[in-house]
């Protein structure tokens, strides 16, 4: 696979795969969204036949633009985009976790996000969580960079046992030398089903968070307080669900009080100073 590469400039690479890694859609959610609002440009695909297994990822009937019916592969693909007024392009991965060939498939990613003179990764994931809806979505990370782990106030992960591909690309890009955060959100499990814009929101807010630049939040607020809306109908419509969620409110207040009332509302200022000028 030798892709034409432009000529990017110092491109961050922010990376997500459906899957065991995608709660509720809501880290590939943001890749989307992204990819939509800068309207980014394909710039190489994976190999499906390498990685993939087709009767868990089978192909889809299509009609192409000419209205022909196609066969369109399941793989994942590298998009990239020159967002207005930044001085750095942005590689946007977008896919589904493989079946084969895990570490194959990280070194020839990262490789190629080496080739475009990517220096920075972020990798997107969403898991469920005993997370109550009426919470702001806690949004989790770790990093490779000690000067970014001290300025967003992550916490070096203690967790041990089984990964995803997420972890697997993490550790192929810090071998190319590359700077690497990875951010999980957790979405309420007893809400599981997709989309859950609140993570997907909370995501992209980290993420900007990271780069210091204004993201395009686009509908997504909207999206959002609709998901809110309809979650808040079904503790009016189940009274049992409602106890419980009460409960994990106590449990998160208690634990999380102090982390609420101070670094989230710093957070949440420096983004509106950096969105004054925007319009967004």
């Amino acid at each position: 696979m030798e892709p034409e590469i432009p000529e990017l400039r110092r491109p961050w690479l922010i990376a997500s795969f459906e899957g065991w890694n995608d709660a509720a859609d809501a880290a590939s959610g943001v890749v989307d969204h992204l990819i939509d609002e800068w309207d980014a440009k394909p710039l190489v695909e994976m190999d499906p036949e390498d990685f993939y297994d087709f009767q868990v990822s089978r192909p889809h009937m299509v009609r192409d633009d000419d209205g022909n019916r196609v066969i369109q592969w399941q793989t994942s693909a590298i998009y990239y985009a020159s967002p207005p007024g930044w001085d750095r392009d942005v590689l946007l991965v977008r896919g589904l976790e493989p079946n084969y060939r895990w570490r194959l498939f990280a070194s020839t990613l990262t490789g190629l996000a080496s080739l475009a003179g990517a220096t920075d990764v972020v990798l997107l994931g969403a898991l469920l969580a005993d997370s109550p809806h009426t919470r702001p979505v806690p949004v989790q990370g770790q990093s490779t960079d000690p000067v970014m782990t001290d300025r967003l106030s992550l916490t070096e992960s203690t967790y041990t046992g089984p990964v995803g591909i997420n972890s697997v690309v993490a550790d192929s890009a810090a071998e190319q030398g590359m700077g690497v955060v990875s951010l999980w959100a957790a979405v309420p499990h007893y809400l599981a089903e997709p989309p859950c814009p609140k993570a997907t929101l909370a995501l992209l807010h980290r993420l900007e968070d990271v780069m210091q630049v204004p993201l395009p939040q686009g509908v997504l607020p909207e999206m959002a307080d609709a998901w809110q809306r309809g979650a808040d109908e079904l503790l009016d419509n189940d009274p049992d669900v409602a106890e419980y969620v009460q409960a994990l409110e106590s449990e998160r207040d208690e634990s999380e009080l102090p982390e609420a009332s101070g670094d989230a509302i710093a957070r949440e200022f420096e983004r509106y100073l950096r969105r004054r000028g925007t319009g967004e």
